[in-house]
């Protein structure tokens, strides 16, 4: 027992001495490496035990501090605030993907750009054209359910991983991990970006068709065949299954195309009738089991829109404090 302990001290000081010496890294085997890294990084915060109690201390106050500032400028400046949040989450991750070299990433990234741009642009024109907000809402849907269907795929790969599953496969753990958390990223970080885009979209167009206004009285009258999202004629009954689509009437009794109330709803985060502002009850509107963990999917999409907007400027913004109180 006491050999095992000496043995253990003498390895221990002689990583403590390669930690201090300048080793060539390289020679050393994976593990052999990250321990001399591990005591490397120990030797120099050895001693900052203050420095560092200061440094949380910073950081828990710029966190409660930053939290304050959003909510209030949330809640008086709701449109710049969406707006700059938006633009935050789309152009945030492309920092990291260069310098980590994401390339797939960069690549879906600049697709998707793409086609939004695109989407988003009609979706702004005066006058609106006829065509334009079914097409706004399909590919927002789209979009959703994809982002939905990646981000189930990766959280259950993750879980196979943590139960083991993946040596049946014969899958290393690590791929494994990193294939799930990486589906797992694409789909909340599009299916946040993507409902951020379509509530932009929902709100042009809904103000140019005019059935809907921020004031709440609609410019125009709405007829009993007429659906008030994307301005075009319904010709399915509620009761009737329709080929395409179906027909869903509200509480309110106004009745929508399924893709339209659908966009509006759950893609578009309007929790109202888009003609007589009623809330919109949605255990009502999806009574299909099946269907509600589209909803419950989408508020925490709400939930993680502060985790990859706002989070990476608050971290800068405290690294930016240490540096100028000169803590390391």
């Amino acid at each position: 027992m006491a050999a095992a302990v000496l043995e253990v001290e003498v390895g221990e000081a002689g990583l403590r001495e390669a930690a201090e010496e300048q080793v060539d890294l390289s020679d050393l085997a994976p593990e052999e490496r990250w321990r001399v890294e591990h005591a490397r990084m120990h030797a120099k915060h050895r001693g900052h035990e203050a420095m560092h109690a200061e440094m949380v201390l910073i950081l828990i106050a710029t966190l409660v501090v930053a939290q304050l500032l959003l909510v209030q400028w949330k809640q008086r400046h709701p449109r710049s605030y969406n707006m700059v949040t938006l633009f935050q989450m789309w152009i945030v991750p492309i920092y990291f993907t260069v310098k980590l070299h994401w390339w797939r990433f960069l690549g879906i990234w600049v697709l998707f750009s793409l086609i939004t741009a695109f989407i988003t642009y009609k979706a702004t024109r005066k006058p609106l054209e006829q065509t334009t907000p079914r097409l706004v809402y399909k590919w927002f849907l789209l979009l959703y359910k994809m982002s939905y269907a990646t981000g189930i795929v990766g959280y259950i790969a993750v879980m196979f991983t943590l139960f083991g599953l993946n040596l049946l496969f014969r899958i290393k753990p690590e791929d494994a991990m990193d294939f799930g958390i990486s589906l797992l990223f694409y789909g909340l970080y599009y299916g946040v970006l993507g409902r951020d885009f379509a509530e932009m979209c929902a709100d042009y167009m809904a103000s140019t068709i005019g059935f809907y206004s921020a004031s709440g009285m609609p410019t125009k009258h709405l007829s009993d065949n007429v659906c008030a999202v994307c301005g075009q004629r319904i010709f399915v009954d509620v009761n009737e299954e329709g080929i395409i689509e179906n027909t869903y009437r509200l509480s309110c009794n106004h009745v929508f195309h399924e893709f339209c109330i659908r966009g509006w709803c759950i893609v578009g985060k309007k929790q109202t009738c888009p003609y007589c502002k009623e809330k919109v009850d949605l255990k009502r509107m999806f009574s299909n089991p099946w269907e509600r963990p589209h909803v419950m999917y989408g508020q925490l999409l709400d939930w993680l829109r502060y985790l990859v907007a706002w989070q990476p400027v608050i971290i800068g913004l405290v690294q930016g404090i240490n540096y100028c109180l000169g803590l390391e």
